[in-house]
């Protein structure tokens, strides 16, 4: 996979990147990420980025020809999504990093100031992005955010390869408690199943928490996790009384 990033702020991404799952995900050959300095597709001795808005008001307004000038340069004639990191997007979460992750490229344009000019999110972008309902000083963040949640579910990211597939919201639910060594801590004991070498037990156990804890912190997750039978009988034995209560 390639990951071209186009922002007026390039250093923000090398320690970002240079580190953790990311620097061994670039190290094995399986993404390639670049941050561009948009200023490099200016035509002023200024490399002006932004000017004031038409009609008035406050703040500046990121201005099209450079955009479109790196957008053009860095796709070629390849075909690859072009995501605006904007507080106006859809709202990221896994199913949508799952989506990123099935394409060979993204470019991403890490948004500033008050945002884009109009015709940028017209006729250039293929896709608005934001991670959430609160705004930033620019799409940077965002953009390592993103970046880091598709790579770590790419095959060979991860050291194990099952990690991705049962991390929280990865499933529709959020994970259970983990324990390590030793396995009393300041008198505090872990759960005896977890010793047990039952597997089976082991696997109902961490089942049962993970419903748990998502019907204790994000009771809404479960109107859409997709639940067995057996998870509907727990669920209402911890009380829940959602859309599939009353079933049988």
């Amino acid at each position: 996979m390639r990951i071209d990033i186009i922002t007026i702020f390039p250093e923000m991404f090398d320690c970002v990147f240079d580190a953790s799952i990311i620097k061994r995900a670039r190290e094995k050959g399986l993404v390639e990420i670049r941050a561009h300095n948009l200023r490099d597709w200016t035509t002023d001795k200024h490399k002006t980025t932004d000017d004031t808005p038409y009609g008035g008001g406050g703040g500046m307004i990121m201005k099209p020809e450079p955009i479109f000038a790196a957008v053009e340069a860095i796709k070629g004639e390849e075909e690859a999504p072009v995501i605006l990191l904007t507080p106006q997007g859809r709202l990221f979460n896994q199913t949508v990093a799952e989506e990123l992750a099935r394409h060979e490229r993204l470019i991403f344009i890490c948004g500033r100031y008050e945002g884009v000019d109009e015709r940028v999110r017209e006729h250039l972008v293929t896709d608005e992005i934001s991670i959430g309902d609160y705004v930033l000083s620019g799409g940077e963040l965002a953009a390592m955010v993103i970046t880091d949640a598709v790579v770590r579910l790419l095959p060979g990211a991860l050291g194990y390869e099952r990690a991705a597939a049962e991390d929280s919201h990865a499933t529709g639910l959020l994970e259970g408690p983990h324990y390590t060594r030793p396995p009393e801590f300041r008198r505090w004991t872990i759960p005896e199943v977890l010793t047990s070498g039952h597997h089976a037990r082991v696997a109902q156990w961490r089942r049962q928490q993970a419903l748990k804890r998502t019907l204790e912190r994000r009771p809404d997750l479960l109107a859409s996790a997709p639940l067995s039978e057996q998870d509907k009988r727990w669920l209402r034995e911890m009380g829940y009384n959602g859309p599939f209560a009353e079933d049988e």
